[in-house]
């Protein structure tokens, strides 16, 4: 029978020995966690610039805010081909 465990089974196992939560809710906090680090720059900065906007700022604002949040902001990397992976390996 083949093993269906998630990739992230570790740290479920992890954060429900170290934390109070329950394993459901350390698979939710895992999900929402990859989520957020999954997200491209493009859909940061479209998200940013509507909460922004939502609270009143104007572009001007809103530009400069996102260009100093940007550099602290873990982004998800270009996906690469098998040809660029070889490449950042062999040179």
């Amino acid at each position: 029978m083949l093993d269906r465990r998630s990739p992230h089974e570790d740290l479920i196992d992890h954060l429900v020995r170290s934390t109070p939560l329950q394993r459901g809710e350390a698979a939710r906090v895992v999900l929402d966690v990859l989520a957020y680090f999954d997200e491209t720059t493009e859909d940061y900065v479209r998200r940013r610039h509507r909460e922004l906007q939502s609270q009143g700022l104007r572009n001007e604002a809103i530009f400069e805010r996102i260009g100093q949040e940007l550099p602290h902001r873990a982004v998800c990397p270009p996906t690469l081909s098998a040809r660029q992976l070889r490449r950042l390996v062999y040179g």
